[in-house]
């Protein structure tokens, strides 16, 4: 038989509850991602109770075995959210007389504060691991490709050559960024709101860096109007996940792109496409197409979470509970691409012989106009005119850059700007070379082979020390949890 809706909130000051308000209004088919974090508050608070002499030792005993019992499994799903049903397990098992006190000195608004916060901690250092993980994939694969040209684009025209390898390392530092924005955010979500109460904390002796230290965090988050009445810190977050989302998308874009029929650049690896219902030839690359679609997830719910809450009086108002689902959709969202985007990586194949195509699309052209300057000492201005003239001739006479000869440059120098050169052929050979033309960028962040060296070594040592940092925030919490866990357990024992 379903259990009835509970009424542990009314026959004080309101009467009779509607079932379908309770529904409607409801948190808990959201709350299953709150019951470690409630239930580790709801001891913390016990304990720092006991330690102040505010209930008794033997009423704090019993309260803490019971709690020690609770986990999803034995939760009654039809409580009105995960905090009521915790202290209606407590008042069943212990009695009011006991089970009653475990509320003293808190609420759910500064209960609910603390839960998102710890579930948002755990949340991050899955997402900053994935990142770094990904991170590291990028570079691996980098270390593969050094040599691999490719053409860049600009306003998607073919513009000058790279490597495979410096274009990887540009989603790495990419992905840097949003890691520094989001281990950022979470020093201010490791914050306790725990204490604040409704909103002005307690007549009770409370500790409340008691119970911010067993619960793994760094210090309070001290005005009781702020630590109940601030959501900024899910904001701030959703903020840097969508940046990091809209970062995911261009790169998915990029390789959708690219490993169409017209560039040619790459091969996605069979497993991350699909083909066609009806033609047999395509090769369509779903996935990615999927995860340049869900970014925009991330950036609606962002925007969904900032016009809730830009709005809402001070302190806490239930339009809150509406906002975190939009939190844990975005993490989800991001885990997800990552985990992709770390598994495919490896997999994508450069395709070569791009020297046609770059032939084509007069991707030496910049440095023929460098090597007039350098060379033959034309001005700059002067050399993009007779390049650029260059470029228009060849391809009224459907010739590409392979096809330039020293009198042909001569001619358009003397048609299009007046001056007279004697240009030695090696010259143009060696700047249409396109291994030649990425060998010579090296200037610091060039794509040259070994900038591109000295680049991957410095990020190796960036992966160590993000990892390190990562390391340190996961093993805080977890030394934090088993000083709760043997606490509670040492509380839990009845004199």
């Amino acid at each position: 038989m379903k259990k009835e809706t509970s009424k542990m909130l009314h026959g004080g000051r309101l009467g009779n509850v509607r079932e379908d308000i309770v529904n409607f209004c409801s948190s808990r088919k959201d709350d299953i991602r709150l019951i470690d974090a409630v239930l580790a508050i709801n001891k913390a608070h016990v304990v720092m109770l006991m330690d102040q002499k505010i209930i008794q030792r033997q009423s704090g005993a019993k309260i803490l075995s019971c709690l020690r019992k609770q986990n999803s499994k034995n939760i009654d799903p039809n409580a009105e959210d995960i905090h009521m049903a915790i202290e209606e397990a407590v008042l069943e098992e212990t009695g009011s007389e006991v089970g009653g006190n475990l509320h003293i000195a808190k609420s759910r608004n500064d209960q609910v504060a603390t839960a998102i916060r710890i579930a948002l901690r755990n949340e991050l250092l899955i997402i900053m691991g994935q990142i770094v993980e990904m991170q590291r994939t990028l570079l691996e694969t980098s270390s593969e490709h050094t040599e691999t040209i490719i053409l860049g684009y600009t306003h998607l025209q073919a513009a000058q050559p790279v490597t495979f390898a410096h274009y990887l390392l540009f989603h790495f530092d990419s992905l840097g960024r949003d890691l520094q924005r989001l281990t950022s955010a979470y020093t201010r979500i490791n914050l306790c709101p725990l204490g604040a109460g409704a909103l002005a904390t307690t007549s009770f002796p409370i500790n409340r860096k008691k119970t911010a230290h067993l619960l793994g965090f760094n210090d309070v988050l001290e005005n009781s109007l702020d630590a109940v009445g601030s959501r900024d810190f899910i904001m701030e977050t959703q903020a840097a996940l969508a940046v990091l989302a809209i970062n995911l998308s261009r790169f998915a874009e990029d390789l959708i792109i690219w490993s169409s029929s017209e560039f040619g650049t790459i091969e996605l690896p069979d497993e991350f496409t699909s083909t066609s219902s009806i033609m047999p030839q395509k090769k369509n690359p779903e996935v990615l197409e999927v995860i340049r679609a869900r970014a925009s997830y991330a950036l609606g719910d962002f925007l969904a979470a900032a016009a809730a809450i830009k709005s809402l009086p001070t302190t806490y108002n239930l339009d809150f509970q509406e906002v975190t689902p939009k939190l844990w959709a975005s993490t989800d969202n991001l885990k997800a691409s990552l985990n992709i985007f770390s598994a495919l990586i490896p997999h994508i194949k450069v395709v070569g012989n791009i020297e046609d195509r770059a032939a084509s699309g007069f991707v030496a052209a910049t440095e023929i106009a460098n090597m007039l300057v350098a060379k033959y000492t034309v001005a700059f201005r002067t050399s993009h005119k007779i390049v650029g003239a260059l470029v228009k001739t060849l391809i009224e006479t459907k010739q590409s850059l392979n096809d330039v000869s020293p009198q042909l440059l001569q001619k358009v120098a003397m048609d299009s700007a007046a001056i007279k050169l004697s240009i030695k052929s090696e010259d143009i050979i060696s700047c249409t070379n396109l291994r030649k033309i990425v060998e010579m960028y090296k200037v610091q962040g060039g794509p040259s082979p070994e900038e591109t060296a000295r680049m991957i070594d410095t990020r190796n040592k960036v992966i160590a020390a993000n990892t390190k940092i990562k390391t340190e925030l996961q093993e805080y919490l977890e030394n934090a949890e088993n000083i709760l866990n043997k606490t509670v357990k040492e509380y839990s024992v009845q004199n």
